[in-house]
């Protein structure tokens, strides 16, 4: 654990805590996407699979627990609760998102760190969660009207990942042997997605005007 490593963990709580806030308080997921929730969802069940079984420290237990239930009781409240569901946008929320998954899984197979079902299975959700704010920045561009919530959860996300690239380059020079490049590239793909975004985010922010994406 290092400094970058828990600013990135600390963000990462932090948008599901705003999310969870905007779903829960106002009752609406307006300006979410369902299918990269979806996604999320998915990304966490492949990821935790050793939750039960491989023991690393009482803090990496109870953030698994964290993020596996904070993203399906999102993703059932867009789709299963009787206020929150109306407010989602599903015409605008259109994209293919499962196309997504199958070149994830095959690129899984080819490239892992060993071909075991586990190990299979760490990978596909470090290259799914890579491209899995795809639909979430898509449903951004369209949407006019961008509020205040869902746009820190959308910076705080990017910031959780930026935030592990400094860890990593830390643990490069601090420990020995620390050479992870399936976690090193997925990271950096899933940062660059963001970039345009935080080119908006930060204009807004400087000259105190609402944020828009550019169709």
């Amino acid at each position: 654990m290092n400094i970058f490593r828990l600013a990135g963990d600390m963000t990462h709580l932090m948008s599901v805590l705003v999310l969870l806030l905007k779903i829960h308080t106002i009752k609406s997921c307006a300006g979410i996407s369902l299918k990269t929730q979806e996604l999320y969802a998915l990304v966490f069940a492949t990821r935790y699979l050793d939750i039960f079984t491989d023991f690393i420290s009482v803090y990496n237990t109870i953030m698994k627990f964290i993020f596996l239930g904070s993203s399906f009781s999102i993703v059932w409240y867009m789709k299963r609760h009787k206020l929150v569901r109306r407010s989602y946008d599903k015409e605008q929320d259109t994209f293919r998102h499962f196309f997504l998954v199958l070149p994830c899984l095959l690129l899984a197979l080819v490239i892992n760190e060993k071909l075991t079902f586990k190990e299979v299975m760490w990978a596909f959700s470090l290259y799914l969660e890579a491209v899995a704010i795809l639909p979430q920045l898509v449903l951004l561009q369209r949407t006019k009207n961008i509020d205040n919530l869902t746009g820190q959860y959308v910076f705080l996300l990017g910031a959780y990942r930026a935030f592990y690239i400094f860890n990593w380059i830390y643990r490069y020079f601090t420990e020995p042997h620390y050479v992870h490049w399936i976690t090193w590239i997925s990271g950096l793909v899933q940062t660059l997605l963001y970039a345009d975004f935080f080119y908006y985010y930060f204009n807004s922010w400087k000259n105190n005007v609402k944020l828009q994406l550019p169709a």
